[in-house]
């Protein structure tokens, strides 16, 4: 984008061969679209530099570097790209950020979703609807083998416990902690440390989910600002969290706003 020359004639280039595809139906002015990115190139130019010479620069001159994984674990196609520049032992704090309960957007396995009025709950005190298409997420219990898997391939050293307020109004919480598997000669295969590499052992038909029951807390706790202010039974879902996976929970997200986070010292 920053050579003016090369941009224009490819965009131009671009423009003719859709407008020869769609004739008029393409309602595209692409001069006009050139004469933003003329804006677009001066804004920005401050702001383009060589992400890896300025990577390495950042880590010799011993600067603090935050990376934000743009996709959840479980969307993840299975390939690290990598942050250009970054030494592996620079990597000091990883923080696992989960949710209080269980989602999912579109369609395949789900072992602990919610089709009761309880996902209804969840869905709509926890605005789960896609921010681009309105569409309803999926919700569903607290999945701990899934979070076992998460820890285990991304090592959390801190957890970030995002919308425990949601589940404020629920007298009881279920937490899956295994799947029980029947397999076609009719045994038994528990999966509670691992996750299934195979995800037709996740079909609903032939999968057992084992939960922990704890009892709700039933009480408003956005106005809490410190770790002993929630019920014990909030503090009792946490740690059971925390204990878990084995990884201590230093933030906890009571309600929307930015400031509704406990940190736990």
């Amino acid at each position: 984008m920053m050579d003016k020359s090369y941009f224009d004639e490819r965009l131009r280039r671009l423009a003719k061969s859709k407008k020869g595809r769609f004739g008029d139906l393409l309602n595209y002015d692409v001069e006009a679209e050139i004469a933003k990115f003329d804006e677009y190139r001066v804004t920005l130019a401050p702001f383009i530099v060589d992400g890896v010479e300025t990577i390495c620069k950042a880590q010799e001159e011993g600067q603090h570097i935050l990376i934000e994984g743009a996709n959840a674990l479980m969307l993840d196609i299975g390939v690290f790209t990598g942050l250009g520049g970054l030494r592996p032992e620079t990597l000091t704090t990883r923080i696992g950020v989960i949710k209080a309960y269980t989602t999912r957007v579109g369609s395949g396995p789900f072992p602990t979703e919610c089709f009761d009025d309880i996902g209804n709950l969840l869905q709509e005190r926890g605005a789960e609807f896609g921010t681009t298409t309105g569409r309803r997420r999926r919700c569903g219990h607290l999945d701990m083998v899934l979070l076992r898997h998460s820890h285990r391939i991304n090592r959390y050293t801190h957890l970030n416990l995002t919308k425990l307020d949601v589940l404020d109004t629920l007298p009881s919480l279920r937490l899956a902690i295994a799947y029980r598997s029947r397999n076609s000669d009719g045994s038994v295969t528990e999966y509670r440390d691992r996750f299934p590499a195979d995800l037709s052992v996740l079909d609903q038909g032939r999968l057992e989910v084992v939960y922990e029951t704890l009892d709700g807390w039933q009480r408003d706790i956005s106005g809490c600002n410190r770790w002993e202010e929630l019920p014990e039974q909030a503090r009792r879902y946490v740690k059971f969290v925390e204990d878990d996976l084995g990884v201590p929970v230093q933030w906890i997200g009571v309600g929307p706003g930015r400031d509704a986070m406990i940190e736990r010292k």
